[in-house]
């Protein structure tokens, strides 16, 4: 049986009890540990002098490669052109990017270094699963050092529209370089088309649709396969840690500070991509228009800190802190502070009694590839008394959880809205919206979207054939209107 090697760019310390990890971590590891593999990428540490080592642990059966970057390829390469440019780009946030053509050649001389250490560690028939946005030229790098086996990317975070994606100069590159794997994964149908409108439109390739599976992508004289694979979780673990979670001091803690309050809750990392601000003036716009809902309702947000050392991140903590100080200030009573804003990391456990306790799930980032926390929050609530989830319909998850009261986050007074009606509605209401996301999430959790991605990377044709290296009928170029559906 062939080996599943995964390739991140920074491989998690994840534990069964550990502080909750984003998206990929949770997705990456929750698919490897029952498989067992090896996960290879960026340890996290950053060396200022000395040659970086390949470090190998074993834990069960996941076998964990990690090594240090330099700094100046941190700098470059994870700070500079991954975070400073990419991750704004392809969050619709132009206003945002910040390009330096360094930058850009630190991010390809890192992508090419980390395919040199791992190339030693591969074995012929293993096949290899490259993740996100950080390593987009990394198959193009394993392909020129020979390389054939079957290669496979996935972006966790949305792919842009065509206009955004032509903000990155090196654009015309990024998109070449992901031609070199074999199967590409996007999280939604709108992702995908999104990358087919570049191919057909930006790229002069084509895209074929066949009756069933994935497409047939030609560009850039390679032909690869291109679909939508929507990451889950497994909610039944979910509920049994918030179950199991119910009666912890946490949760005691938390049931005492609301004093019987109802609770709106939201979980985000810091990030300008998540709505954090405009989140914070909606649940203020409910407390101005729903008056009866003062000292009956409490807000927390947790929101981990992340990439502490960039000035965007630090300029939305400062905001954030102002926010949530002027709203406290303006409706705080002596025994009610209105939003609890924590920004410190929390075990996935405890989150998932605090998601329990919730009575809303407030989700309401202005974009996201997928946004595991909507499905964590569904999957931990009681069925006999469950909450109720307001998701941003710019979300992938909104694309699934049909349950949802799904809003636009630029929308204060809407958002406002689905927070009082959330608030207030029956029982009954809430128990059917509840029955149909666990339906979905359980028929589409974490194994199915691992297994769906591997099956059609298995048959795949491998090497990301060039255009003349096997006869094919030609066929003319189609919009991706004609081809890529819902």
């Amino acid at each position: 049986m062939s080996r599943l090697i995964i390739v991140s760019n920074r491989v998690a310390p994840i534990s069964e009890g550990g502080p909750a990890a984003g998206g990929l971590a949770v997705g990456v590891y929750d698919a490897l540990k029952e498989t067992g593999g090896m996960w290879f990428g960026w340890s996290g540490d950053v060396l200022s002098s000395g040659q970086p080592q390949i470090k190998v642990e074993e834990r069960g059966p996941v076998t964990f490669a990690t090594i240090a970057l330099m700094r100046r390829d941190y700098d470059q390469y994870y700070r500079g052109f991954s975070n400073a440019t990419l991750w704004p780009a392809f969050h619709y946030r132009a206003d945002l990017l910040h390009y330096d053509r360094h930058d850009f050649e630190g991010y390809c001389r890192v992508n090419a270094w980390l395919a040199q250490q791992l190339v030693p560690l591969l074995r012929e028939d293993d096949v290899i699963w490259v993740h996100d946005y950080h390593l987009i030229p990394f198959a193009e790098a394993l392909r020129a050092a020979g390389v054939k086996n079957r290669i496979g990317f996935f972006l966790h975070i949305p792919f842009p529209a065509s206009q955004v994606l032509l903000a990155v100069p090196p654009h015309r590159e990024l998109v070449k370089a992901l031609c070199s794997f074999d199967l590409l994964g996007f999280q939604t149908a709108p992702d995908l088309r999104a990358f087919c409108d570049y191919i057909v439109n930006e790229a002069n390739g084509t895209v074929d649709a066949s009756s069933d599976g994935p497409l047939t992508i030609h560009a850039f004289g390679r032909t690869l396969r291109a679909a939508a694979y929507p990451i889950g979780v497994y909610p039944d673990e979910i509920a049994e840690l918030a179950k199991a979670g119910e009666r912890g001091k946490p949760v005691r803690t938390m049931k005492a500070t609301l004093h019987s309050r109802k609770l709106i809750m939201s979980v985000d990392r810091l990030d300008y991509s998540k709505g954090l601000v405009e989140r914070f003036r909606a649940f203020e716009r409910l407390l101005e228009h729903a008056t009866a809902q003062r000292n009956k309702v409490s807000f927390l947000q947790i929101a981990p800190p992340t990439r502490a050392d960039m000035h965007a991140y630090q300029d939305i903590r400062l905001q954030l802190e102002g926010e949530s100080g002027r709203i406290n200030g303006r409706f705080a009573e002596l025994d009610w502070t209105p939003i609890l804003y924590i920004h410190k990391q929390y075990e996935r456990s405890v989150l998932a009694a605090l998601f329990r306790t919730a009575h809303v799930g407030y989700v309401t980032p202005l974009r996201d590839g997928m946004n595991l926390v909507a499905k964590e929050y569904v999957s931990a609530q009681d069925p006999e008394n469950p909450g109720v989830l307001v998701l941003s319909r710019f979300a992938g998850a909104a694309q699934e959880l049909d349950g949802a009261l799904i809003v636009n986050p630029v929308d204060i007074d809407g958002m406002a809205d689905a927070l009082a009606r959330a608030l207030e509605m029956p029982l009954a209401e809430r128990q059917a919206r509840y029955r149909d996301m666990m339906a979905q999430l359980r028929e589409n959790n974490v194994s199915v979207w691992r297994d769906n991605f591997m099956r059609d990377l298995q048959r795949a044709d491998g090497a990301a054939r060039t255009a003349g290296a096997r006869s094919r009928a030609r066929v003319g170029k189609k919009t991706t209107r004609e081809v890529v559906t819902d």
